[in-house]
């Protein structure tokens, strides 16, 4: 009797001992968090001259999950597949210049916004172009699954004014392409817009139209008890500067806007 206790006490520790790790299996813990990334996206995530990742949502994500005593751990994720990624548990949430849309908020559940964002066109400064008008039978550059494809989508007679779209995995190629003239503007994001024009010095400007206006989240799944604790986590860096530092780091001034 005495020893089939201890077999059935065994039997039961390992199947505790697996369910456990089954459980916590691509999913936050109490230590732990993995935090889903596009690595091609400066400012915001982006791999420098080291092959370190660095950026300003590197940055902030850092000093959040310091505060709430927790790991982190960054994982570059296909940004196309971005809320499969975090609906299959392989990150614990999509942090990364994520936009808020109302169709994301049908898959994810975000954070309060902490900065505002446009989708822009780049042309090169020679080009002449001076408005969205003038890129009629133009080929236009984006990124795949991105907000910049979904800002074109809701900009029906643009889209059907352009003689070619060309789709690439990050903004960094589609740059590339309109550096080797075979597309002739990109449309992305104001903020990685801004950021690589002045630290690669191109010629090249922004067009003042602006397809849309947007703000930036912190996207996790569905009732994770996760979200709560990291937005109240980014009011507390932002009542006590450590945002607006880290901001002024990367911008030159606070441009966040959580916590105002």
């Amino acid at each position: 009797m005495r020893m089939k206790r201890i077999l059935a006490l065994g039997l039961a520790l390992v199947i505790g001992c697996s369910s456990m790790l089954l459980g916590c299996s691509g999913s936050s813990s109490e230590t732990k968090v993995i935090v889903g990334v596009d690595n091609g996206f400066p400012p915001m995530g982006f791999l420098n001259d080291q092959n370190e990742l660095v950026g300003f949502d590197i940055d902030v994500a850092r000093a959040v999950f310091e505060k709430l005593g927790m790991q982190v751990e960054f994982l570059a994720i296909d940004w196309n597949a971005k809320e499969q990624e975090l609906n299959t548990k392989k990150v614990d949430c999509l942090w990364n210049g994520y936009t808020i849309t109302d169709e994301r908020k049908e898959k994810v559940n975000f954070s309060d916004p902490y900065m505002k964002n446009a989708q822009v066109v780049v042309v090169k400064k020679e080009s002449g172009y001076a408005s969205l008008g003038d890129l009629a039978g133009k080929k236009l550059a984006l990124q795949s699954g991105s907000s910049a494809a979904d800002a074109l989508n809701q900009a029906a007679e643009l889209k059907a004014s352009l003689g070619g779209i060309n789709e690439f995995g990050d903004n960094m190629k589609a740059f590339m392409d309109l550096e080797a003239g075979m597309s002739d503007a990109v449309l992305l994001d104001q903020v990685v817009a801004d950021y690589y024009i002045k630290t690669n010095n191109k010629d090249w400007v922004v067009l003042d139209d602006k397809l849309a206006l947007e703000e930036y989240g912190v996207g996790f799944r569905k009732d994770d008890p996760l979200r709560d604790k990291v937005n109240d986590t980014l009011k507390e860096l932002a009542a006590d500067g450590t945002l607006a530092k880290i901001s002024t780091e990367w911008f030159g001034s606070d441009v966040t806007t959580i916590g105002k």
